[in-house]
């Protein structure tokens, strides 16, 4: 795959499309949460996510292979970060603003959802799920499995787990800190174990685990491309 097969189109829905989201994105700054109905709120790091690829992130970066598509891609430090090495790669995010800044800051980002028909299905060397993005869709199993329909068959996929042990759907909503909701969502939040098993049940092996910078990291792969030191 060649950069010229990275073609954007345009296709905006869901709840990251008009909220507090966009305009952080807009900014580059939070404050930015997402809230349970029960008051808990997971912080977001919005301006890690608006600045450049970070030591944490170029270990993920170093272990990419061919083609690289960026699921939930938000501002595109990572696609750019790629594409600064050689990779052809491609962002993917249902965030209008997110893709925006994506692209204006020189990666190559369409704006849709990645359970849509997306380019390279099936052809692409490496697949990301960072920065939380397993919990797109609220549901691990059904996202891992379309992974296996986005990445080639000998590909691989990298996921950054959640730096506790857990595993569960919940609805959310983004809140500014200042009294400002978006809509409902579902998403989910995954930690190692749980990952390691969701894998399992949908044809992924995790071959190798890591920490950088306070994160946590897998690497899976197809079972039939299981790693020979497996994970650790």
């Amino acid at each position: 795959m060649t950069a010229s097969d990275l073609i954007p189109g345009s296709r905006a829905t869901g709840p990251w499309c008009a909220d507090p989201y966009a305009d952080a994105v807009r900014l580059g700054s939070g404050p930015l949460f997402l809230r349970r109905a029960d008051g808990w709120l997971l912080p977001l790091d919005v301006e890690r996510w608006c600045a450049t690829a970070d030591p944490a992130d170029m270990t993920v970066l170093g272990r990419c292979r061919g083609a690289v598509v960026d699921i939930g891609c938000g501002p595109g430090r990572l696609v750019a970060a790629l594409a600064a090495l050689g990779h052809p790669a491609l962002g993917v995010d249902v965030s209008p603003a997110a893709v925006t800044r994506a692209q204006g800051n020189g990666a190559t980002a369409l704006c849709r959802s990645v359970f849509d028909t997306l380019p390279g299905e099936g052809r692409w060397g490496t697949a990301l799920l960072i920065d939380g993005n397993i919990g797109i869709g609220g549901d691990p199993r059904a996202l891992l499995d379309r992974a296996t329909r986005i990445a080639a068959p000998d590909g691989l996929l990298l996921v950054e787990a959640a730096p506790v042990d857990v595993d569960e759907r919940v609805r959310v909503r983004v809140d500014d800190g200042r009294g400002r909701l978006g809509e409902s969502f579902p998403w989910a939040r995954v930690g190692a174990p749980a990952l390691a098993r969701h894998a399992t049940a949908t044809g992924w092996t995790v071959t190798e685990r890591w920490a950088a910078g306070g994160r946590e990291f897998a690497a899976l792969r197809r079972d039939s491309h299981r790693g020979a030191g497996g994970a650790r």
